[in-house]
């Protein structure tokens, strides 16, 4: 009996370190790829972007609207982009499994999917962070949000809005907003200056 227990309490072990060792691994990964997101945003905001939310046909997969245009959800789009994550392909490939879970139906009478606009929609990308990514407790606690964490608002009148939280810190403590509200993508404080709706953590499929 004193072998068979020895060796449970050796197998125990070897599986409890292969499990810390996996942890360390995924949240070294995480981090990683949360440095590359937040620098992408960062260097965002030295482009020239004329802000324009109409409906644009462009290709599929890896289509953009033109450089020197874009809404808020184009920021998040090309900052995940240039780390390797196409943000229409992944969320038009869960909206074709998952469409009556996304406001397409509801809120834009929509039929089907559409890979042109889908991913550029800050509704869509709520459902698609959630289900694909972490969904965070909103607060009122700065400290709550960290580099990397998207955070969605709604600017007024059911007006939705979603930017990327950054590693640089304001005069105020809190964390800097990289978002396009209107003037071009701009790294801001701004994390409270709306009500927040949503906020999410997503390291890419």
């Amino acid at each position: 009996m004193g072998r068979w227990r020895d060796l449970a309490g050796l197998l125990i072990l070897a599986w409890t370190c292969a499990c810390s060792a996996a942890q360390i691994a995924g949240s070294d990964s995480h981090a990683e790829f949360t440095r590359r997101l937040v620098a992408s945003a960062v260097e965002r905001t030295h482009h020239t972007v004329r802000y324009e939310s109409a409906y644009v046909g462009i290709p599929y997969p890896g289509g953009d609207v033109p450089a020197d245009t874009g809404a808020c959800t184009d920021e998040i789009i090309r900052s995940y982009r240039a780390v390797g994550v196409d943000l229409q392909k992944e969320v038009h490939e869960d909206m074709v499994g998952h469409f009556d879970l996304y406001p397409s139906k509801t809120r834009w009478h929509a039929i089907g999917t559409d890979t042109n606009i889908d991913h550029r929609r800050v509704p869509n990308l709520m459902v698609f962070f959630a289900r694909k990514g972490e969904s965070l407790p909103i607060s009122n606690r700065a400290e709550d949000y960290a580099p990397g964490d998207l955070v969605t608002w709604d600017l007024g009148g059911n007006v939705p809005h979603i930017g990327i939280v950054v590693d640089q810190k304001a005069r105020s403590g809190r964390y800097l907003v990289v978002h396009n509200v209107g003037e071009g993508p701009k790294m801001e404080d701004v994390l409270f200056s709306w009500k927040i709706t949503g906020h999410y953590r997503y390291f890419g499929p």
